[in-house]
């Protein structure tokens, strides 16, 4: 047991060292000890105190190391003028799912450029835990995932699953693998309640029960139990068409999947799903006709997509510093409702010539953005299910709507509590107002000035905060923003790269 802890250490020391692109030599060096001793830590070969693991966790600036210490904070100098180009990472909700959807091949998976963030260290985690393989390949962000035999469910690592909502998505690949297994409850952001009723209604035709008890899902599966009609989705969720998708690609007869979420990460998903020889009709509509395989064992490569919500991330940090930046490998499909939006408001930009992710399906662009005087739209900005406005990019629209001129109505219907936090803003000087739950009004234009605020508990308002600090006159703080680091890679230094005035630190 305590060797198989230690390798585990090791395997992260090392996967640090790699990523901040360190020898086992210089990481000697900064830890004043011998490479021979980095290689048996690295090889779970040696006993380590917790001060070593904490000065291991300095020197590699690894919270996956940094044992004991305390949250990460980010200080923003501002008002911002951002210039240069930066690329779009690949997406987090694709890297998820397509992380989940590896446990349906008995062979080797290997994803290219995968979103290296706090959301995918946390799957990471789960799937170690119950026995897969993972090895990240390069500085590319390549990760390796061979799976065992036989999963070790009752191994489940129960911190991890607990710090991501996305382990309900284990559902759909395990219950072709396991006639009883428990999985415990999911978390991630804090946004309300989310009914998982949705995710049993659709997994229910396979032959699983699931009972929430005790903090966790007991799920047992019924094999005699078959899809006979079609699957209608009772909400048009991204997880929820991900689980029943995985339910029918082990599923050896065709299953009709309706009312089926057709956004970027389910496409990824899709796309992936007939590498690994499964038949699937409809990608990119609300009805999927899957023909799956009773086993699969296939060696694959799979390259997933660029992120559309980190796309926006950055044209909302171009559009409130009124920069002129370039943002490279933009997926077009997945940007246009909010592009025309924005185009409406008065937002002046170019677009390069389409060409194609390399997953050799997603369409991308090169976005120009311009300077922009903005005016609030005619009508209330609201989401709605793919092809519309996504409901992870409505929360930028606050930022933005903070710069125009007038009043503008967000309508976060889905959430019962996000839009709380963007009255945020207001410490920043916004003028947001909340009319309930789900509705914010914002009056502009507004003119930022810096202040400390705690970081919301929430992923997309906690960016929409940090990019009004880069609008705001003097020097703002941001308190504990792990929320962040399980949305994005390096955020803060790449729009450094970009001329913004971001340091993080810790509290002594």
């Amino acid at each position: 047991m305590t060797d198989g802890y230690k390798g585990r250490i090791g395997n992260l020391i090392r996967d640090a060292r790699k990523h901040k692109g360190l020898t086992q030599a210089q990481l000697a060096d900064l830890l004043n000890t011998s490479q021979s001793a980095i290689n048996r830590i690295e090889q779970g070969q040696q006993n380590l105190s917790l001060e070593m693991i904490a000065r291991v966790g300095a020197a590699l600036d690894s919270s996956l190391v940094d044992i004991g210490a305390g949250p990460t904070h980010l200080r923003v100098t501002g008002p911002t003028t951002l210039s240069g180009e930066i690329t779009v990472k690949t997406s987090k909700n694709a890297g998820v799912a397509l992380l989940v959807g590896s446990l349906l091949n008995r062979g080797r998976t290997t994803l290219r450029k995968v979103a290296r963030i706090e959301e995918v260290n946390r799957i990471i985690e789960v799937l170690n835990s119950i026995g897969v393989q993972t090895r990240w390949l390069n500085d590319d962000n390549d990760l390796e995932i061979v799976p065992p035999k036989e999963l070790r469910l009752d191994a489940v690592d129960e911190a991890a699953a607990r710090r991501t909502r996305s382990v309900i998505m284990f559902l759909g690949p395990l219950l072709h693998r396991l006639d009883n297994f428990e999985l415990p409850y999911a978390g991630g952001c804090n946004l309300g309640t989310r009914t998982v009723e949705p995710h049993m209604s659709a997994l229910r035709p396979f032959g699983l029960e699931v009972k929430a008890t005790d903090g966790a899902y007991h799920a047992s599966v019924n094999r005699s139990v078959q899809p006979t009609r079609a699957i209608v989705l009772t909400e048009r969720g991204d997880t929820v068409t991900e689980n029943a998708l995985m339910a029918a690609a082990l599923h050896p007869g065709t299953t009709v999947i309706r009312n089926a979420s057709s956004n970027y990460m389910v496409q990824d998903l899709c796309f992936y799903l007939q590498k690994l020889g499964v038949e699937i009709e409809g990608i990119g509509t609300t009805t999927l006709r899957v023909t799956g395989r009773e086993i699969i064992d296939v060696d694959v490569d799979y390259a997933p997509s660029e992120d559309p919500i980190e796309a926006m991330s950055l044209l909302t940090a171009a559009i409130v510093t009124d920069s002129e930046i370039t943002i490279k490998r933009v997926p077009i499909e997945f940007m246009e409702i909010e592009l025309a939006t924005l185009e409406e408001m008065g937002f002046n930009y170019t677009l390069s010539e389409e060409y194609v992710a390399l997953n050799g399906k997603t369409r991308l662009v090169d976005i120009n953005t311009k300077h922009s005087i903005l005016h609030a739209p005619l009508d209330k900005i609201h989401p709605l299910p793919f092809p519309g406005l996504n409901i992870d990019n409505l929360p930028f629209f606050a930022a933005i709507a903070a710069v125009a001129q007038g009043q503008t109505l967000l309508h976060d219907w889905v959430y019962e509590n996000r839009a709380i936090y963007l009255t945020e803003l207001n410490k920043l000087g916004g003028n947001v107002t909340l009319m309930d739950p789900h509705r914010v009004m914002i009056e502009g234009p507004t003119h930022f000035s810096g202040t400390e605020i705690v970081c919301p508990p929430a992923l997309r308002p906690a960016v929409v905060v940090l990019l009004a600090m880069l609008a705001s006159k003097g020097t703002s703080v941001l308190r504990s923003t792990y929320v962040i680091a399980r949305g994005y890679e390096d955020l803060a230094e790449r729009l450094n790269q970009l001329g913004a005035n971001i340091t993080a630190f810790r509290d002594i």
